[in-house]
């Protein structure tokens, strides 16, 4: 009989709220919205960077939480259409990358806590109110501030000091891409540079605009972030290397698949801590009164073989600084 009466009693407590919620808890839902396509190979680093760290802080996938990622390809429709599934599985938190995926899903929900990372100015794109008090659903990691356009331009005149012509591949569409190219603008003159735009949309038209660009002589490229940059960077390295162009990137994998340049930051560790703000807001914290952070880690990447291959030769400081060199 007491036997009996557990059984009831223990049918009844799985059944009631109280255990509804229970059994929630132990499979917490957590959707990322990311502006590459799930080949790409380090937006895959980046994701396990991710839930490596969350292993870490007792969050482990297919246990006590649940991931859902759309991956965007850097497509503006696509985002939207991602960013409205995921707020439609009303997850706990929502995890961002850049703005081109930031953007459409803090239009679409301001309640469902957003994490971003690898975002330049979520203060001009309207995500937070200030830095310090974000004020909103959203704060998370900013990639770098628009005056590290200065530091592209210091970079291409060190490896290439004949450059005066520099294209700048950005996409207008997002406030970043606006942000970037207006800080290369300003700051050009400055290493006696001109500085033209070349927007990114279709490859066949970056294409044919980087070709143009190229048949005049002592021109160079610096690629600005953007989902498009990523969704086209192997016609951009391609372009580079054909039309012998000097070019700066905003991230390491431009230069492992054969760019010559990047200085950045640490994108691996912007998911790092992205993770560690979504153990914060699953233990009840709210993103409002989490600050958003500057990335403390660079890396200036370097290849050798691109290099040699352009006709330059990389300057020994410039070789002791940098984080890694290809050869």
């Amino acid at each position: 009989m007491r036997r009996r009466q557990f059984v009831v009693g223990l049918g009844f407590a799985m059944g009631s709220p109280f255990a509804a919620r229970a059994q929630q808890q132990r499979a917490r839902r957590i959707g990322l919205l990311l502006p590459a396509t799930a080949g790409d190979t380090e937006y895959a680093m980046l994701v396990a960077a991710f839930t490596q760290t969350m292993r870490q802080l007792g969050w482990a996938d297919g246990g006590n939480v649940q991931f859902d990622i759309r991956w965007a390809g850097g497509n503006v429709d696509s985002n939207r259409r991602y960013a409205a599934e995921l707020v439609a599985l009303a997850p706990e938190v929502i995890v961002s990358s850049g703005a081109a995926s930031t953007g459409p899903l803090l239009q679409t929900t301001r309640i469902i806590p957003v994490v971003f990372a690898i975002v330049p100015d979520p203060v001009g794109a309207g995500y937070v109110d200030s830095l310090a008090q974000p004020g909103s659903n959203a704060s998370g990691f900013t990639s770098f501030e628009y005056g590290i356009g200065g530091k592209w331009l210091e970079l291409l005149k060190e490896l290439a000091p004949q450059v005066r012509r520099v294209a700048v591949l950005r996409d207008p569409a997002i406030t970043a891409g606006i942000g970037q190219w207006s800080a290369i603008q300003t700051a050009a003159p400055t290493f006696n540079m001109e500085a033209s735009p070349i927007s990114l949309r279709d490859a066949t038209e970056v294409e044919g605009a980087i070709a143009a660009f190229a048949r005049t002589p002592d021109s160079a490229l610096i690629v600005t972030s953007s989902g498009l940059a990523i969704a086209q960077r192997a016609t951009i390295v391609a372009q580079a290397a054909r039309h012998r162009l000097p070019a700066v990137y905003y991230s390491r994998p431009f230069v492992a698949d054969g760019g010559l340049i990047s200085y950045g930051s640490d994108r691996a560790d912007q998911f790092r801590n992205a993770a560690r703000y979504v153990d914060r807001i699953l233990k009840g914290e709210k993103p409002a009164d989490l600050p958003v952070q500057a990335p403390t880690k660079y890396e200036l990447v370097i290849n050798l073989k691109t290099a040699k291959a352009l006709g330059l030769v990389v300057p020994d400081r410039l070789l002791a600084t940098a984080d890694e060199v290809i050869e």
